[in-house]
């Protein structure tokens, strides 16, 4: 977000494979210990003056082919394991950001993922700030809401900003996919692009809501 001074971290995703190329950058394999160690690490950053982004929600647990996993597990696991850490973070710390995964999460896309970013992270959570995803992410339509795919898929499921695109930013192209729909019938709402509005300048101008 342009004008704002964001920490792209803690990396908060499970020690499950001795494998994972970024272990070093987690930092367990206990999801209380994760969670505690993060909250702690987003109070000193945002003490400073800076937003803290905790990263990969969620399930992001290996690097290998990381853009194109599904990550299947039973609730109790993604509850007690993968998702109680960024549980005990959100509630603690409260981060002004958060960065979605690449992966799915059972057959749904971390950025697309409306039970995450919505039902849990902010009603359940709490979370007040701004969602991003992480710096592409896989185009898709939605299964739920036929007229919705990339862009407005994800601003239905909760997800405030597009990062850009690294070495494949050649192919991201607007198409209007956003607003395209806005105003018809299951398509983008007013209140949805002002909710993705409040979100961004919560973080731009340090807004307290």
């Amino acid at each position: 977000v342009k004008g704002s001074d964001i920490l792209l971290a803690p990396g908060m995703n499970i020690h499950r494979s001795p494998l994972c190329g970024r272990n070093f950058e987690y930092f367990s394999e206990d999801p209380f210990i994760t969670g505690k160690t993060a909250a702690a690490v987003v109070k000193g950053v945002q003490k400073a003056g800076v937003s803290a982004c905790p990263k990969h929600f969620a399930c992001n647990n290996q690097e290998t082919n990381r853009t194109k996993t599904d990550s299947r597990l039973s609730e109790r696991a993604l509850r007690e394991i993968y998702l109680k850490g960024f549980e005990i973070c959100v509630k603690e710390a409260q981060p002004k950001t958060l960065m979605t995964s690449y992966n799915k999460i059972n057959g749904v896309w971390g950025h697309y993922n409306y039970n995450l970013c919505t039902n849990i992270l902010r009603k359940e959570w709490g979370f007040k700030g701004l969602v991003m995803t992480d710096w592409w992410m896989q185009y898709t339509e939605s299964p739920e809401f036929p007229k919705l795919k990339d862009n407005a898929y994800r601003v239905r499921a909760g997800v405030d900003v597009l990062m850009p695109g690294g070495k494949r930013s050649g192919k991201r192209k607007p198409d209007g996919t956003l607003l395209k729909t806005y105003g018809e019938k299951d398509g983008i709402t007013l209140g949805e692009m002002q909710e993705v509005a409040k979100h961004v300048l919560s973080v731009v101008l340090d807004i307290k809501y």
